[in-house]
C-alpha cells in the first residue's frame, strides 16, 4: 500500500487553513471534472483530489492523518502504526462527500467504514424534543493493560478532541476522565460513559461517549479473546525427563509440571488462569527449547557423545522431503 500526501495532491501547506483547503479543492475539482476537463489522467485526479479533500476537510480526520507524521513520502510503501488512532475523541460523523467506495486502499484501511471515524461503535443516536436535542455521542480507542482487565480497575484515561480555532486551524483539546475498567473485558469490547458525549442543544441531554477497548503490547503475555499465551523456555533434559517450573500467569505464579518427552511448540493448558468472565479464559503456556551453548571444550565433549549415544536419531524424519 503506497503512502497519500493530502496536502500535496490538494497543493496545499500541512498548516493551512480550512478555508485555504476548501478553496485548493474547488479550484482543482473544477480543472479536473471529467465532464470539462481535457486532461488524459482528469478522471483519476478528480478522484484523488476528492479524496484528500475528505479527508482534510473534517478535522478529526485530519488530526488523526497529521498524527502519523510528515515523515512519509507520497508513493512510499506505507503500513499505519499499531493503535495510530488511540486516544483520539470522535464525533463519528460519516463521510459528507460522494464516491467514497473509489478511494484508494490508503484511505480505506485509515478511514473506512468499519473504524471510529463513520459512527459505527456504539452508533449516535438522536431524539427531538421541541427545541431541543440530544447531543451527538462520541467514539474514541483507548489501551489498557492485560493487568487492567484482569483485576478491574480505575484508572485516568486522556483524549484528544480536534476542533477548529478562530483562524480555522485544526487545534487539539485535552481532557482527562477517570474510567472503571470492568473485570474480564477483552479487546474490541466498549466501554459506555452516559452524558460524556457532544453537548445537547435546547437544554437537550448529552450525547454518551463509546470507548473501544485495545490491549497494550504485553512483555510477556499475548492475548487471543479471553485466552492468555505465553512462550515458556525450557532446558532440554527439563523436556526430555519432565519437570516442575514456576510460570507467570496473570494472577501470579504457579507450578507448571512439564511432562517428559515434552516437544518444541507444545501447549500446555492452566485452566482458568486466562481473563475472566461468566467463561473464564485458560493459559496456555507454549514450550520452547533451549539448547545450552557448546562454550567450553567439556561442553563440546558432552554433545559429541550425545550425538553417538542418539545415533539413530533424526529430527527431520516426516518433514518434506523425506
Amino acid at each position: 500500500m503506497q503512502y497519500k500526501d493530502y496536502y500535496e495532491i490538494l497543493g496545499v501547506s500541512r498548516d493551512a487553513t480550512q478555508d485555504e483547503i476548501k478553496r485548493a479543492y474547488r479550484k482543482l475539482a473544477r480543472k479536473y471534472h471529467p465532464d470539462v476537463s481535457k486532461e488524459p489522467d482528469a478522471e483519476e485526479r478528480f478522484k484523488e483530489v476528492g479524496e484528500a479533500y475528505e479527508v482534510l476537510k473534517d478535522p478529526e480526520k485530519r488530526a488523526a492523518y497529521d498524527q502519523l507524521g510528515s515523515q512519509w513520502q507520497a508513493g512510499q510503501d506505507f503500513r499505519p502504526p499499531p493503535d495510530w488512532d488511540a486516544g483520539f475523541e470522535f464525533r463519528g460523523g460519516g463521510f459528507t462527500g460522494a464516491g467514497a467506495e473509489h478511494f484508494s486502499d490508503f484511505f480505506e484501511t485509515l478511514f473506512g467504514a468499519h473504524g471510529p471515524f463513520t459512527g459505527q461503535a456504539g452508533g449516535t443516536r438522536r431524539s427531538h424534543r421541541a427545541y431541543q436535542a440530544r447531543g451527538e455521542d462520541h467514539h474514541a480507542k483507548i489501551l489498557i493493560s492485560l493487568e487492567d482487565s484482569y483485576q478491574g480497575r480505575t484508572r485516568s484515561v486522556q483524549l484528544r478532541m480536534p476542533e477548529l480555532d478562530e483562524q480555522g486551524h485544526v487545534q487539539l483539546r485535552t481532557r482527562t476522565l477517570n474510567v472503571t475498567i470492568p473485570r474480564g473485558i477483552i479487546a474490541g469490547q466498549q466501554i459506555r460513559l452516559g452524558g460524556q458525549g457532544g453537548p445537547g442543544l435546547g437544554g437537550g441531554p448529552a450525547g454518551d461517549l463509546y470507548l473501544e477497548v485495545e490491549f497494550e503490547p504485553h512483555p510477556l503475555f499475548s492475548v487471543e479473546g479471553r485466552d492468555v499465551y505465553l512462550n515458556l523456555p525450557v532446558a532440554p533434559w527439563e523436556a526430555a525427563l519432565g519437570a516442575r517450573v514456576p510460570v507467570d500467569t496473570l494472577g501470579g505464579k504457579v507450578d507448571l509440571k512439564i511432562p517428559a518427552g515434552a516437544q518444541s511448540g507444545q501447549k500446555l493448558r492452566l485452566k482458568g488462569r486466562g481473563l475472566p468472565g461468566k467463561t473464564p479464559g485458560d493459559q496456555y503456556v507454549v514450550l520452547k527449547i533451549v539448547t545450552p551453548p557448546a562454550t567450553t571444550e567439556a561442553a563440546r565433549d558432552f554433545y559429541k557423545r550425545m550425538q553417538k549415544e542418539f545415533s539413530g536419531f533424526d529430527p527431520r524424519k516426516g518433514a518434506a522431503g523425506r
